[in-house]
This record gives structure tokens, sequence and C-alpha cells, in this order.
């Protein structure tokens, strides 16, 4: 029997119930869900892994919590310092032995870490996969106890991921130098070709593969039309006044320019982008993290080391570039599982503009020498049509969402959580007939223009394109003149995403009318278009008064709104002594169970979800103190 069978056999013979107990020592979590359970099952027995668990679903703590308890060292491979940082700063916060080694920290500060690993004082140590191709780094772990590797946001191995990074496929050779030692993969997204990859990549050896319910309930989804997007972002802020969020742009140019609009109107606003200087960067993340901004207007180079739990919204000013990506960004929202709300403003330009972004990047690869893989344009066009098809189609979009990662829809009941299920959108009156002249339109011009032109006819503009090409004298001329522009232009977009039309064209994008198009001109087929949504507050997303849940009878208990706005203003104050972000200190979910319940001693508090051993000793008392001052207003 080898030296790491008997290892986990000692491991799986101390059991899951002492690793429950440390968990809610530790962690101040008394349960744990059931992907969590199989997932540390699964490690602790040495096994590799696969895991895919929602944003917000506790992933970290699958590969923390059997660092608890087993013998050794456990490596984890992430692929930004933020994040890093933020795990390793919560970790020591709850009194676990973690440390980081990375490229930020000066000289002093990673002898400190060889040393303590020299002592085997540490459970965890992070790290970034380009340290582990250094020259015996690996080993020296190995022959230091090193007893299982964790690989977080493993998506980012897949050249079919959406964050495909390609320092993770140096990651392929830790089989080979770590051998015995077991290898497990975690991320939120991953379709079943990228887990296919992912233990193709990494060498896994018989993994379990858990796959979660991609599902985010706690998440309100919103598509719009863009019109006036300043005033439509305004509205959203309007229902979320003081609480965090993100606001997504493609450009740079757009970010800065909506940055200063919103700060010029109030909003504590800061801008970020991968043109601007590291250090602004890095300041306007910790702005974020630290609660001293509420909203970033970002571009994606905004990402994965947000780790910060109570965003309470998440906007797209445009189209996204795939749904693994709107996944992951509206995934920030809500992670400390209470209510989100994730709105889309799009437009028909988008699509266009993502894919000359994308054919320009490819071509400027080919003029440098390279040679870029045309299957990966493809798969990148291919993966923006599925964003604009869920734009466009008027189907519930958490439905949407959970059938594009290949699980099923069990629900025959509305989610209640999308602008579809709650009725917000109306079905437009005479639909199969207002589709029935959009597609004659098309067809009257010869399949040859853009949906700009085809809305021009359709409205009987005066451009000079209509009077170069006659086609003010179609018979479909003006057949939709009451209607604006971006009503014509939003059921356009809706007929592309029903495919009854295409877009073709090499340099110039045209509307051709497809097959299933030709059913509805030969009204032969049925059509429901949706009107543009009416500008009235929405059903859902308004700001409410908290409630939170009290486990020990399933009764929703009110919380005392001052009181939660007082133990935020403490959780800042505490945050900042300790130079770690407040969501280290406690989450705002902890925050609510505290305003509910108001516990009056350190018993009382330590019972709380969310406090630890550490937490309850160090942070009890102010806390305590805080809560009986509110007690006594």
């Amino acid at each position: 029997m080898g030296a790491h069978t008997r290892l986990n056999l000692a491991v799986m013979q101390a059991g899951i119930l002492e690793l429950r107990a440390e968990v809610a020592r530790v962690f101040g979590i008394e349960s744990l869900r059931p992907f969590q359970e199989h997932a540390i099952e699964a490690s602790l027995a040495g096994r590799d892994l696969v895991l895919v668990l929602p944003t917000g679903g506790g992933k970290s703590l699958c590969f923390q919590a059997p660092a608890l308890v087993r013998p050794g060292l456990t490596l984890v491979v992430s692929p930004l310092i933020a994040l890093m940082k933020d795990q390793v700063d919560g970790l020591r916060q709850s009194g676990v032995a973690a440390a980081m080694l990375t490229s930020a920290q000066d000289v002093s500060e990673r002898r400190a870490v060889h040393e303590a690993l020299e002592r085997r004082e540490l459970k965890l140590l992070y790290a970034a996969p380009e340290r582990l191709v250094l020259d015996g780094f690996l080993e020296r772990l190995v022959a230091l106890g090193l007893c299982a590797i964790a690989v977080d946001e493993a998506h980012c191995i897949s050249h079919w991921g959406h964050d495909f990074r390609p320092e993770y496929r140096q990651l392929g050779t830790l089989r080979a130098r770590a051998s015995g030692i077991p290898v497990q993969a975690f991320t939120a997204t991953a379709n079943e070709r990228v887990r296919r990859d992912i233990v193709s990549e990494l060498g896994l050896s018989d993994p379990l593969v858990l796959v979660a319910p991609c599902d985010r309930p706690n998440l309100t989804y919103r598509v719009q039309p863009r019109r006036e997007l300043l005033n439509q972002i305004r509205g959203v802020l309007e229902r979320h006044r003081g609480e965090a969020g993100i606001v997504y742009a493609i450009s740079r140019k757009e970010v800065e320019r909506l940055d200063a609009e919103l700060r010029k109107s109030g909003v504590k606003s800061v801008a970020y982008h991968a043109g601007l200087d590291p250090d602004v960067r890095r300041r306007a993340q910790e702005a974020f993290a630290r609660e001293e901004v509420d909203v970033v207007v970002a571009t994606v180079a905004f990402g994965m080391g947000i780790d910060r739990t109570d965003v309470r919204f998440v906007l797209h000013a445009a189209l996204p570039k795939g749904l693994e990506q709107y996944s992951q960004e509206t995934g920030r929202a809500g992670r400390d599982g209470l209510p989100a709300e994730c709105v889309l403003f799009h437009s028909g330009s988008d699509f266009f503009s993502w894919k000359n972004l994308m054919e320009r990047s490819h071509e400027e690869a080919r003029a440098r020498g390279e040679s870029p893989d045309p299957a990966a344009l493809e798969g990148s066009i291919e993966r923006l049509s599925q964003v604009r098809n869920f734009a466009t189609r008027m189907v519930c979009r958490h439905r949407q969402l959970v059938e594009h990662f290949g699980q099923a829809w069990e629900s025959t009941a509305s989610c209640e959580a999308c602008d579809v299920c709650l009725a917000e959108i109306e079905p437009a009156p005479d639909s199969t007939i207002l589709a029935q002249k959009i597609l004659s339109a098309v067809v009257r011009c010869e399949q040859r223009y853009g949906a700009a032109h085809v809305t021009d006819v359709l409205r009987g503009a005066a451009t000079q394109n209509i009077t170069r090409t006659g086609h003010e004298r179609l018979s479909v001329y003006g057949l939709l003149r009451e209607n604006s522009v971006g009503e014509v232009r939003g059921w356009i977009d809706q007929l592309v995403g029903q495919d009854l039309l295409r877009v073709a064209g090499e340099r110039y994008p045209v509307l051709v009318v497809s097959p299933t198009g030709g059913e509805v001109l030969r009204r032969t087929r049925e059509v429901t278009l949706y009107a543009l949504p009416p500008e009235r507050a929405p059903k859902k997303g308004t700001r409410q008064s908290r409630r939170t849940l009290a486990p020990e009878a399933g009764e929703i208990l009110p919380v005392d709104e001052r009181l939660f706005e007082r133990l935020r203003e403490l959780r800042r104050t505490l945050a900042r002594e300790r130079g770690v972000p407040p969501y280290i200190i406690f989450n705002d979910r902890t925050l609510e169970q505290m305003a509910a319940h108001r516990p009056r001693t350190s018993e009382e508090f330590r019972a709380i979800k969310g406090v630890g051993d550490k937490k309850a000793a160090e942070l009890g008392p102010a806390f305590l103190e805080c809560i009986a001052g509110g007690d006594r207003v």
C-alpha cells in the first residue's frame, strides 16, 4: 500500500463528521450543500475531481475545508493575485494557516512564506500557474508534504472556455511531476466540451465529475433595447441607491464617458479598463472592494478577481461576447445569495461591433506572422450569435441559460425572476401581420440590404440611400410609419433571434429570409413579437425591506434596516483597521441575521451563520455593543 493510499485511508477514517465540525468551528457554517459534500468526500478520498459550481455556490469551501482536517499541504492554483489575496485574507481572518507566493510580494514576504513551508505550518498555499513551472518548485512542495492540488478557475485551461489563458496549459505537467497526488479542478462555468478539455489537459485519472445546477434563482434578468442609455442606467441605479453594482461597456471610450456622466450626476463611480495605468486599475478595484465607491464602470478587463459578495446589480450597456461571459459577469451579482438584478441593454449593431473586432484581431494576428485558428474565430462568432438569440428570443431567461449549459429546465411554472415571466414585456398586436410586413420589405429590397436600410424603408424615411435605390416606390415603403426606429429594429432583432431572418454577407451584413421565415410569408406559421418595454418601474427588483430566514423554524424575520446599516458601518471601520475588504469581515447575509436575531450574548452571537470561533472572539464584542446600542435607541 502506497504512502498516499495510507494517507487517504487515514483521512477518510477521520470522516466527514470531523470535517463538518471544523467547518462550523472555523467558518460558522453548520451544514454543507449536497454538491459541496460530494466534492469534499471525493477530495478526502484522494480522487481526481472536476467540480462545476455556479458563482455563490460555495466552490472555494470545497478545497479549503478538506485542508482543515487533512495532514499536509494543499496547493491552490489561481490566475489572479487579487483573487488569491482576498481568499488568503479571508482564511487568515478565520484562523486558517494560509499564504500565497506571488510576484507582487517583496523578498522578505516571500522569505517568510518559504520559512513557514519549511516549518510545515501552512494548510493552504496559493500560487499562480507560472510559479509552478519554476525549476524545482513543485518538487520541493512534494518533499514538504504536498497532499492535494486544487486548480481554481479551471476553465482557463480550455481553448473552448470563455477566458482561455495560455499559462494554464503548463499545468498539464502536474500529473507527471507530482505523481500520486490528487488534482482537483474547480470552475463556475464549463459546458461539456470545456469539461472534457479540463480532464484531458490536466491528465486527470478517472475523475469524479460533478456539475451542479447552474441556475441562479436569486438573480432577476431583464433584457431591453438600448434607447437613451444613460437614462436607462440611471433608472436602474435609482432602484439600487447606495448599493454596489457593475456596469459593463464594450469600449474604453464608452467606459470613460459613462463613468464621467454618472459621477457628474452624483453617483460614487470609478472607471476600469485595460488601457489605464496598472496602479490606477489597482486603486479602482480596491476602492470598489472596500466600499469607497458604489459603482464600477468597466470593460471585461474587470473580471475574475471580484469577490465582493454584496453586488446588487450588474448592467451590460451592450451585448457581451457570449453566454459563458454573460453568465460569468452577471454571476458577480448576489454572491451572498440575496436578490440581485441583471439588466442587458442591447442594439442590433452590437453583434456587428463585436464581430468586426474579432475579425480585425484575427487579421492583425495574421499580419504579425502568427497562425490564428480559423475555427477559434468561427467559434467566437457562434457564441456571439447565441447571446444575440438570448436577447431577442422572448423565452424565460433562466430557462435559456440553463439549457445553454446542457441542463434540463424541469420547472413548468414561471421563474418569477425575469422580464418574460414577470410579464414586463407584452406581445405586439397582430404580430404575424407585423412580421409579414418586415419579411416582405426584406424580399422587396432583394435581400441585399441591412437592418438600418430596411427600417428606413418601412418607416418611410427620406434618405439619400432610399432616393438612390428608388425604394420609396416599393409597396412596403412607409408600412410602419407610425412606429419608432427602436421598435422596428427591435422587431427585426426578434425575427433574427427566432431564425425567421438571417444575417448574411461577407463585407456588409444583409438581411435574408430563412426557410421558416418563408413559411410566415406563406401564412403557414404564426409569429409572436413583443413590444418595447414601457417606461415604468419593473415588477421586481425595486428596493424592498430586507427579510431573512430563521433556519430553526423556517420563519421569515424582518431585518431592522437602521441596525443593518449601523452594522455595515462598523464592518467598514473594522475592515479599514485590518486592511481587508469589508466582506472579508462578514458578508451581508450574516449582517442580516444579526439585524434580525439581535444576539445579546457571545453564545447567541456565535450561533449566527458565518461566525466562526476566531471571529466570535475577536469581533464579537464590537458587534454585540453595536447591536445593544441599537436596542437602546
